[in-house]
């Protein structure tokens, strides 16, 4: 599902080469959960903005359920996040003048189905209700807790059942028992839908709860270890 060929990112800061990442392969298999660690600096986030295609590569090709997307134009970008990508940001990223409803809505509006509103929004209100906010549909960001606007968050990045989750410290931000359910949230989604999930996170158990733990170091790939097999983590869900 996601191709990562010698991927390299590099700024000029002053006078100075700042190398971010100086070559990352990866192969990442539809469905599966890979947590991304390291120290501050080590390129995570970098790493997660370029699988996006929110920033270029210096050099190589990052490469979405078969298309590479290192050499498109914005254009072209935005229509293969609205086809492939769902995101979770540390900071909820939410529009604070739209409800928690709208907010969720807004990947549909946007990916040209507007004409489709009735639609639109029986699966938003489904995807609040299964977060746990059937309550606080109509509520600006500003009237949620942390917890609550993050579980908003997590509904629209499902939106579109996107094959591609990316998830950049999601419970960063929140406590230990809102970090905690919002990631229950987020990994139980991720197994009903089958979606492709990968988490940047500084947190070792949330890091455990995944299927595979790449770290960074340095720009580099230091470590890449299976933590599950496929099969054990179906068979356990199926138990469930």
């Amino acid at each position: 599902m996601i191709e990562v060929q010698g991927l390299k990112k590099s700024i000029h800061n002053g006078t100075n080469l700042v190398e971010i990442l100086r070559g990352i392969d990866l192969t990442i298999p539809q469905g599966q959960f890979a947590a991304i660690m390291g120290p501050s600096g080590s390129g995570k986030s970098t790493l997660l903005g370029l699988l996006a295609g929110l920033d270029a590569p210096t050099e190589g090709e990052v490469i979405l359920d078969g298309t590479p997307i290192s050499h498109l134009n914005e254009d072209e970008l935005a229509e293969i996040r609205g086809r492939k990508l769902g995101f979770v940001f540390q900071s909820y990223q939410l529009i604070p003048m739209l409800t928690a409803l709208e907010n969720v809505l807004l990947p549909f509006e946007l990916n040209g189905s507007s004409h489709r509103t009735g639609e639109g929004r029986a699966r938003a209100t489904e995807l609040l209700d299964s977060v746990g906010l059937a309550d606080r549909l109509h509520h600006y960001p500003v009237q949620l807790s942390g917890g609550e606007q993050q579980r908003v968050a997590l509904a629209r990045a499902f939106m579109l059942e996107p094959p591609i989750v990316l998830a950049d410290e999601p419970t960063g931000n929140l406590d230990s028992h809102n970090g905690e359910h919002v990631l229950e949230l987020l990994l139980r989604r991720h197994r009903e839908s089958r979606t492709t999930l990968v988490m940047v996170t500084h947190d070792p158990q949330v890091s455990e709860r995944a299927e595979r733990r790449i770290i960074l170091h340095d720009g580099l790939v230091i470590k890449d270890t299976a933590t599950a097999t496929p099969m054990a983590v179906t068979e356990a869900n199926c138990d469930s």
